[in-house]
């Protein structure tokens, strides 16, 4: 028996399916659900990644295989098709070929290069509306934040005392935190685009930077990336050829250079000094804090230098979440504006 759905049930199945797709990359995680005009499903799909076919192309050649007609059919899109050529060809092009009488998208694109879809279509005479979805956009909040901002977006991590301490007085830092917020840290690192870290953490750590979920390397692997003027040559980062020198001292040049290679999430891991520069020139959109009962009295702080004199201009975060991992805590807070 065919399935029914719902307008609301059809996007919600949509959603469920865009978030099937990898965080990472520099495309959105879209679903597409196809239908009849009385709700029967006839295909669905999701985007799997730069190169592979767009959700709405996915959920069409599902129905196809399946032998359906989608002549008059009703097509339910997380993000507005896709208007351009890339990778792949324009999902407005996709529907229209294959005689869809309806679209409805959640989120609009806000990338300039693909945008436009819902015009194009409704220009063609077919009936293409927003329909604004908020599981939808949350879903691809970080993307939707670079592609408006046109930087990558930065989440600065650290893991700190309960003093606020990221090192000790010694410079010692291993390890503050437990088993499984190191663990929690690397599951982070495998769902971004990069890594960044200053030449001073490479020279006094020599860290590799990858991605160990369980110990094991994670599938994907983020770009690692050392900004600072000072060479690095040996370091166990450039072991295999996925890391980048950025020869900056400007966060905002280092953002830029990661922009021109698709990256739009990056972590930015330490030291303090780099952490603190980023968060000192207003490009920090999330913080992520991991904080261990520990105390130090003294040391490298997790973030200084901010030229902030009273209580009431300091930076403060909202949608917090805590998450307790082990004896340690997870902090996470978002710093950017939309």
């Amino acid at each position: 028996m065919t399935e029914r759905l719902t307008p609301e049930q059809a996007m919600a199945r949509a959603v469920a399916l865009a978030a099937l797709g990898p965080e990472y990359g520099p495309n959105p995680r879209v679903g597409a659900v196809l239908t009849t005009r009385e709700g029967d499903v006839l295909g669905e799909g999701f985007h799997r990644g730069a190169g592979t076919p767009h959700a709405e192309v996915a959920a069409i050649e599902a129905a196809q295989g399946a032998g359906h007609s989608l002549e008059g059919a009703v097509a339910y899109v997380t993000l507005e098709p896709c208007n351009h050529t890339g990778r792949t060809g324009p999902c407005a092009d996709a529907l229209t070929n294959v005689g869809v009488s309806a679209v409805r998208y959640a989120v609009e694109d806000p990338n300039p290069v693909a945008t436009g879809g819902g015009e194009t279509l409704r220009g063609r005479g077919i009936d293409a509306r927003y329909a604004a979805d908020a599981a939808a956009a949350a879903l691809n909040r970080r993307w939707l934040y670079s592609m408006r901002h046109r930087r990558p977006y930065v989440i600065a991590k650290w893991a700190q005392t309960l003093d606020g301490y990221t090192a000790a007085p010694d410079g010692t830092s291993f390890w503050i935190t437990g088993d499984q917020a190191r663990d929690h840290a690397h599951r982070m690192r495998a769902g971004a685009d990069a890594m960044l870290v200053g030449t001073g953490t490479i020279l006094a750590d020599d860290p590799l930077l990858t991605a160990r979920p369980g110990g094991e390397l994670a599938a994907h692997q983020p770009l690692r990336a050392v900004m600072g003027l000072r060479p690095t040559p040996g370091a166990r980062v450039w072991g295999d050829g996925h890391a980048v020198r950025l020869a900056t001292r400007e966060p905002s040049e280092a953002l830029a250079a990661l922009w021109s290679r698709e990256v739009r999430t990056v972590i930015v891991e330490g030291g303090a000094a780099v952490v603190s520069a980023f968060m000192g020139a207003g490009l920090v959109d999330e913080v992520h804090a991991y904080i261990a009962p520990a105390l130090l009295g003294g040391g490298t702080r997790a973030v200084s230098g901010l030229g902030i004199a009273t209580m009431a201009d300091a930076l403060r975060g909202s949608d917090a979440t805590v998450e307790s991992l082990g004896q340690d805590v997870f902090v996470s807070a978002l710093l950017g504006k939309d």
